[in-house]
C-alpha cells in the first residue's frame, strides 16, 4: 500500500521555464506552467532544490549556500515592476537572452543590479504595509539572520569560503560578529529583502498551484555544502576540525559500474544531532513543507548508513557508518506529524534500507532507464514495480529518453522493443505510457521527454562540473505541450 493516491506529473526546474529575463522565475512563468499541467490533468510538479547556487559549484542546486533560503535569480522582475520597485524599462533586457539555455553569468550581470535597485527604493521609501511585512518576516524567520550575515560577510571577503575568513569571524566570536552586523547592516538588510521577496512570490505560487490541484514535489539533499550558512552557523553538527574544515566528507564507494565518488560536503555528527533532539533537522523539514507538498529525500540510504571519506583521502578510502535510522524519523514524526516523503533509493539497496523506507511509508524510486531489458525480472523493469514506488522514464540525473535510447547497444534495443511492443519511432511516448500504467502510485516524467528531445537537452550529468542545469524550454515548445495526449494516457492509466 502507499499513502499516495494514483497521481502523475512532470519534472521541470523553474530555471528551465520560458521568460524574457534569461532564466525561468517563480512568477508568471511558473504560474503558466502550473496551468499547463492542470489542463493536462497532471497533479504533480517536481523540481530540484530551490537554494542559492554558486558558479564555483557549477550552479548546482545540490551545492547551495543555504538549506533554507531561495535562489534570488528565481525572483520575478515583473512582480517588482507591479510593486513599483522597478520600472518596465529597467526590467527589459537591452539584448535578448538565449531562450534555449541559461547563461548564468549573463543573467547575474543583468538581474543582480536590478534587485539591488529594487531594494534601494524599498529601503529609501519604506512603504508602510510592505515594510511592516518585511519586519515581521525578519522577526519570525529563524534561519534568516544567520544566512543574511553569511552572505554579507561572503561579499565583504570577496567570495572566499568561510574557512578562509579572518579567524574571529570564521569561528563566530560574538564581538567580531556584532562588529560586522553593525558595519554590514545595509548588506544584511538587502540579503534579507531578497529572501522576503522570494518568499512572497513562492507563497503566491504555492497558493496558485493548490487552486489548480497541482502538488509541488520538492527535493531535500541529505547533505549541505561545506561553504554554506548552515555549516558556518552550526559547526558542532558536522564532523569538522577546529578551524572548520571537514574531517570526513560524504560520498559513495565504487560499485560494479561506477568508480568511488567523493562528493565534498561534510558528514554529520549524528550523535550531536540526536543530543539536540534533531532541532536543526526539524527546522529544515518545517521549511521544506513551506516550499513543497511532498519532499523527495535525496540519498535516502544515508539515513540508515553513510559512507565517510577522510577529507584528504581518496574515495575508496572511506568507511560505512551507522546513520540515525528509524529513531530520527520517529523524532521528526513526533514533532511534525507524518510527512509526505519520497525516498531516493537508487543504487545498491539492502533489505534494511528498504524496511526503513517502508517503516516511514515513503515510496521509493524506479527509473526505467536503469533496467536490463533482456533480464526476466530486473528490479527496474516496469512490471516489477510495486504500489509504494514512483515510476520515472528518466530523471534530472539521467539522459533524456531519446538520448539514452540512441546510446543503447543493439541487444538492449531489441529486448526493449520486444518488452514495450515498440518500433522505437516514439520511444519517449512508449516509455511514458508504460510508466503511467505501472502499479506505482506516482509517475513523473521530465519535461524534455514529452517532446522526445535528444542528449543535447540533458539537464545534468553527475560527476561533471560544467554544462549542467542550463537547459531551457522555449515558448514554442511550451505552446506545443502535448496536453491532449498526456491527459488521455493519464485517464487510461487511472491517474
Amino acid at each position: 500500500m502507499s499513502r499516495f493516491s494514483r497521481q502523475s506529473g512532470v519534472f521541470a526546474h523553474p530555471t528551465s521555464l520560458p521568460s524574457t529575463h534569461g532564466i525561468g522565475s517563480i512568477g508568471q512563468p511558473s504560474r503558466e506552467f502550473i496551468d499547463t499541467l492542470a489542463e493536462a490533468d497532471q497533479s504533480l510538479w517536481q523540481l530540484c532544490p530551490l537554494g542559492p547556487i554558486s558558479s564555483i559549484h557549477g550552479n548546482s542546486p545540490y551545492q547551495a549556500y543555504s538549506a533554507f533560503a531561495i535562489e534570488p535569480l528565481l525572483i520575478d522582475l515583473d512582480v517588482l515592476v507591479e510593486e513599483e520597485l522597478l520600472t518596465p524599462q529597467e526590467a527589459t533586457p537591452a539584448e535578448p537572452f538565449s531562450d534555449e539555455y541559461v547563461d548564468y553569468d549573463a543573467v547575474r550581470e543583468f538581474k543582480y543590479p536590478l534587485l539591488r535597485t529594487a531594494f534601494d527604493r524599498f529601503d529609501d521609501d519604506r512603504p508602510d504595509e510592505l515594510w511592516d511585512a518585511f519586519e515581521r518576516f525578519r522577526e519570525e524567520t529563524g534561519w534568516l539572520e544567520n544566512y543574511a550575515l553569511f552572505r554579507a560577510l561572503k561579499r565583504e571577503f570577496d567570495g572566499e569560503a568561510w574557512t578562509d575568513w579572518p579567524e574571529p569571524v570564521a569561528l563566530r566570536e560574538p564581538d567580531a560578529l556584532d562588529e560586522y552586523r553593525e558595519e554590514l547592516a545595509d548588506e544584511i538588510r538587502y540579503r534579507a529583502f531578497l529572501q522576503f521577496v522570494a518568499a512572497r512570490q513562492w507563497d503566491r505560487l504555492r497558493a496558485h498551484a493548490e487552486q489548480r490541484g497541482v502538488q509541488v514535489v520538492g527535493d531535500l539533499p541529505i547533505y549541505v555544502a561545506q561553504d554554506s550558512a548552515d555549516v558556518w552557523a552550526n559547526p558542532e553538527l558536522f564532523e569538522l576540525d577546529e578551524d572548520g574544515t571537514p574531517k570526513d566528507v560524504s560520498g559513495v564507494p565504487a560499485d560494479e559500474v561506477n568508480p568511488a565518488q567523493k562528493w565534498g560536503p561534510p558528514v554529520y555528527d549524528w550523535a550531536e544531532h540526536e543530543a539536540s533532539g534533531y532541532e536543526w533537522w526539524i527546522a529544515r523539514l518545517e521549511r521544506q513543507l513551506e516550499l513543497a507538498d511532498i519532499v523527495r529525500l535525496d540519498h535516502f540510504r544515508g539515513f540508515k548508513e553513510y559512507y565517510a571519506i577522510p577529507a584528504d583521502g581518496d574515495g575508496d578510502e572511506g568507511e560505512w557508518r551507522d546513520g540515525p535510522g528509524i529513531d530520527f524519523f520517529d523524532r521528526i514524526e513526533a514533532e511534525l506529524g507524518e510527512l509526505p516523503f519520497i525516498a531516493e533509493d537508487i543504487g545498491f539497496i539492502t533489505e534494511e534500507i528498504t524496511q526503513l523506507r517502508r517503516d516511514i511509508d515513503a515510496p521509493g524510486m524506479k527509473v526505467m532507464q536503469y533496467a536490463d531489458w533482456c533480464s526476466e525480472d530486473h528490479i527496474y523493469l516496469p512490471h516489477t514495480y510495486e504500489e509504494d514506488t514512483v515510476a520515472y522514464p528518466g530523471t534530472h540525473d539521467t539522459n533524456t529518453v531519446r538520448g539514452w535510447y540512441e546510446a543503447l547497444d543493439n541487444e538492449q534495443v531489441d529486448c526493449l522493443h520486444y518488452y514495450l511492443g515498440s518500433d522505437g519511432s516514439e520511444i519517449h511516448w512508449d516509455m511514458i505510457e508504460r510508466a503511467w500504467h505501472t502499479a506505482s502510485s506516482l509517475a513523473v516524467v521530465p519535461l524534455q521527454d514529452l517532446y522526445g528531445l535528444g542528449a543535447e537537452a540533458r539537464f545534468n550529468t553527475p560527476g561533471t562540473e560544467s554544462g549542467n542545469w542550463d537547459w531551457r524550454c522555449t515558448d514554442e515548445l511550451l505552446e506545443a505541450f502535448p496536453t491532449d495526449r498526456l491527459r488521455t494516457i493519464t485517464d487510461e492509466a487511472g491517474r
